[in-house]
């Protein structure tokens, strides 16, 4: 592999594919290994100045995880850019956003939820320092969890009133709406009319 220049008497190393030499094998966590030619050992990329055998090996191994390595980024920037027009020209199309109408009805809190709320002020009261809003939301479904259905009846009944209660006010809401596209396609209809009299 070294030949020895006549002119400048220094060693020429002949360019060898470093792809069919050796490839990184990379772990399940994405850290890098590349083969000894010498111990034939398995050798971490980012370790390889501290292994045990001679330094032409810790140079060929070095040289040999960075053209890799170079190689292995090339290799996903074309994947990235590939992927990068469709998804472009999809976003376009998709991200057309639903505006929400401020005057539709909430839906009602469920029956845990409203437990939730008395839960609350009760722990407050017995806890009034403390502010771990996670440590309420833990305790409140622990005690939910361990409470009979007996005890749930009153919070799964204010939920069955609040449910109707809502489908009462979607049904309006609906009937509303409608009303006020009629009114949309009768003023359209209307605007129209004029003016295929006028011919």
């Amino acid at each position: 592999m070294a030949k020895t220049n006549s002119s400048h008497g220094r060693k020429r190393v002949d360019a060898v594919d470093s792809r069919a030499a050796s490839v990184l094998v990379r772990t399940k966590d994405g850290s890098a290994f590349t083969r000894c030619e010498e111990c034939n050992k398995d050798v971490p990329v980012a370790l390889i100045s501290m292994h045990s055998c001679s330094l032409e090996a810790k140079i060929k191994m070095n040289l040999e995880s960075q053209v890799v390595e170079a190689t292995e980024v090339k290799k996903q920037e074309r994947k990235k850019q590939k992927s990068k027009e469709p998804n472009a020209k999809r976003a376009k199309t998709e991200k057309v956003k639903k505006v929400k109408d401020p005057n539709i009805p909430k839906r009602p809190a469920t029956a845990f939820f409203l437990f939730l709320e008395d839960f609350r002020k009760a722990f407050k009261e017995a806890n009034p320092d403390s502010k771990d809003v996670k440590r309420v939301g833990k305790e409140g479904g622990e005690k939910w969890r361990s409470m009979s259905d007996e005890e749930k009846k009153p919070y799964l009944d204010k939920f069955a009133e609040l449910k109707i209660e809502y489908e009462k006010a979607m049904e309006t809401y609906k009937s509303h709406d409608e009303e006020e596209e009629q009114e949309g396609f009768d003023k359209s209809d209307n605007e129209a009319a004029p003016a295929e009299l006028e011919e």
